[in-house]
């Protein structure tokens, strides 16, 4: 069983603290995978500066392979963020150079390679669309991460990316329980083999098609968190990686109660990582110029 984060990689700039952290969902979730017991891989964009010198160091050093990824010449993403009672809010984003912004093709040997891992994890700010059709054939179950946004919950971009997703993960804190039932629904009949919605305090669903499971959250003391970074990318390792060990494949779906297991070690691991700095700490010194100050 391994793991492969597909698409994007930044740098989450934390102006409170001055601090720059390695993050990127496909890079977290790659990250957090490792850290459970999988074997895990990155396979992205890094920019040439030093910002991608960094950020590609930290990811090899959590025990993530990185050998497969393309430099480009181009500045780095950054997103810029703060603290607010525990939860991390973001401030402005720098997407970075145009050569580093470039989705990347997967050619044939890119291919076979992501298709050598149990589990390909995407998301839709990775701009790898285009490449699902080819890895879904190829073999891998793909995970693809749908946000909070409405941009991407329009009929044609579900239309676009559910037929090729076997697991859809959906922010949907801002949303009640009928609604995201809804939409856990829609995107179900929209092509995707099971859809898992994280709802903050109140807990996360999931469905199949068949059936629908619950889970309540596991609740942190603000006073004793460190940040909220990762938290859902956390969720989503915790759940794929726990369905992974029960034999998860297209072949054979989830039973119920493996789904409700699944939930669980999600929420778990969402627990855990209120307690890290930023998605996955290894942070440095922000330069003074760019840091900013936040009273």
């Amino acid at each position: 069983m391994n793991v492969l984060g597909f698409g994007d990689n930044t740098v989450d700039r934390f102006v409170d603290r001055g601090t720059d952290y390695p993050g990127g969902n496909c890079v977290n979730v790659a990250v957090y995978a490792r850290r459970l017991g999988l074997d895990a891989a990155y396979l992205g964009v890094f920019g040439d500066d030093d910002l991608g010198a960094f950020l590609r160091t930290a990811v090899a050093a959590q025990g993530v392979a990185v050998d497969h990824c393309p430099v480009r010449r181009g500045g780095t993403s950054v997103s810029t963020l703060q603290v607010r009672d525990g939860d991390r809010v973001f401030l402005a984003y720098d997407e970075g150079g145009e050569g580093v912004r470039e989705p990347l093709v997967l050619d044939p040997g890119l291919l076979a390679y992501a298709a050598s891992f149990s589990l390909v994890h995407s998301s839709v700010y990775s701009r790898t669309e285009a490449e699902l059709p080819r890895l879904a054939t190829a073999g891998p179950l793909i995970s693809f991460d749908f946000s909070d946004e409405e941009e991407f919950r329009t009929s044609a971009y579900l239309d676009r990316v559910c037929p090729h997703v076997d697991l859809a993960l959906l922010s949907c804190s801002h949303l009640d329980e009928s609604a995201t039932r809804g939409l856990l629904a829609e995107v179900v009949g929209r092509g995707a083999g099971t859809a898992l919605a994280t709802r903050g305090l109140e807990g996360a669903i999931a469905y199949d098609g068949r059936v629908t499971v619950t889970a309540p959250a596991r609740f942190a003391d603000p006073g004793s968190m460190s940040d909220t970074m990762g938290c859902g990318d956390a969720f989503l390792a915790g759940f794929v990686v726990a369905l992974l060990r029960e034999g998860w494949s297209r072949r054979a779906a989830p039973a119920p109660d493996t789904l409700e297991h699944a939930l669980r070690q999600g929420s778990r691991a969402a627990y855990h990582q209120c307690f890290v700095e930023a998605a996955f700490g290894h942070g440095r010194p922000a330069p003074a110029a760019k840091a900013g100050h936040v009273t």
